[in-house]
């Protein structure tokens, strides 16, 4: 029974490791500019990470598994599929002054890689403290509504600023505040990224201005709150 605990909860930390591979397989699809595909692969890793904390702590896999960290396992497969890789989709993407376009990608893991570290990212009430990092996302939505370059460099200058910030960003499904509406939309958002992605990144007002809605939202429900 032991064994079978514990080859259980090894079985998470490896479905939490496929992030990386998933990782992966996004930044080889990013080098050859198949950038529907790129996001598809990080969308598969964001559900992943979405799931595996849930799993771990169904199956206690830190008391089963006290030799491997989850926890390092976890900021390891974030950094790739939340930053680094993002990173060099929005540096490759065109879409920025040339001047600023690899200075930015530089801004991002160097912002991201200290976000990281942070051991007060998250307040007591489960907000994150400052720009969470999610690069993933911003990179997304950089391809979906096509900014001016001069616009596209500015809006990465500032969310990486706000990383910093003590502003409080919301995490849809930790936060108890409009829980059910945090989570509907959040569904609603995937479902809508995912018909952005059979358009390849060209689904026209009706699936884009739905989207730039729920970002606000998410991005205004956390500053609306006070710092903490």
């Amino acid at each position: 029974m032991t064994k079978l605990v514990s080859i259980r909860a090894f079985a998470v930390h490896v479905f939490t490791a496929c992030g990386a591979a998933l990782a992966l397989m996004a930044l080889i699809f990013a080098t050859g500019e198949h950038w529907a595909a790129t996001f598809f692969c990080l969308g598969l890793a964001l559900a992943v990470d979405g799931v595996d904390g849930l799993l771990a702590r169904e199956f206690d896999v830190a008391e089963a598994l006290p030799r491997w960290s989850g926890e390092t396992l976890d900021l390891v497969v974030d950094f790739t599929t939340y930053v680094f890789v993002p990173a060099y989709a929005i540096a490759a993407s065109g879409m920025l002054p040339p001047a600023l376009a690899i200075p930015s990608g530089v801004l991002v893991v160097v912002t991201g890689a200290l976000y990281f570290a942070d051991r007060r990212m998250k307040t007591a009430d489960n907000y994150f403290r400052g720009f969470p990092v999610l690069w993933n996302v911003a990179a997304f939505y950089l391809y979906l509504l096509e900014p001016p370059p001069w616009l596209a460099a500015a809006m990465i200058a500032a969310l990486a600023v706000l990383t910093f910030t003590p502003i409080k960003f919301l995490h849809p499904l930790r936060v108890r505040r409009l829980r059910v509406l945090n989570v509907a939309l959040l569904a609603a958002w995937a479902v809508l990224a995912i018909l952005a992605l059979i358009a390849n990144l060209n689904p026209g007002p009706y699936v884009i201005w739905p989207l730039a809605a729920i970002a606000i939202y998410f991005f205004g429900a956390g500053l609306l709150r006070r710092p903490g």
